[in-house]
């Protein structure tokens, strides 16, 4: 009894960190969404520049190495593309095999949209 007792216990902590991780990841991403500085390096725009980010198969492939520098081109992307956008939801979603971001945007017109950012290149990258 002690013992099944222990391991209940042992999951549900790690069920409470990993909540929290994913708390402090997506207040995080929402923090970098809302200030960026003009001086990083995503002014270079670490991306391929041919996707439109309609689609898993068309994401915008973040190029940087790093969780910070890549939402800040995320961000610096978005800006420059739907300029006025607002930020309605913000997901994880994979396909084969890679991690994709998810942005689930209202443009400046009105216009719903979800663009895709394959950020294999840093995820899980601090």
């Amino acid at each position: 009894m002690k013992n099944n007792f222990q391991l209940n216990s042992r999951r549900f902590m790690h069920k409470i960190i990993a909540m929290l991780l994913l708390a402090l990841a997506i207040g995080f991403v929402s923090c970098n969404g809302s200030k960026h500085s003009e001086g990083t390096s995503t002014d270079q725009f670490p991306v391929v520049k041919d996707q439109e980010g309609s689609s898993y198969t068309n994401a915008v492939f973040i190029t940087e190495k790093t969780e910070s520098k890549g939402v800040d081109a995320e961000y610096k992307w978005l800006r420059e593309h739907y300029p006025g956008y607002k930020l309605n939801k913000q997901s994880l979603g994979h396909s084969g095999g890679k991690p994709y971001d998810l942005m689930y945007i209202k443009t400046s017109s009105g216009e719903e949209k979800i663009i895709y950012f394959d950020i294999s290149n840093f995820f899980g990258n601090l």
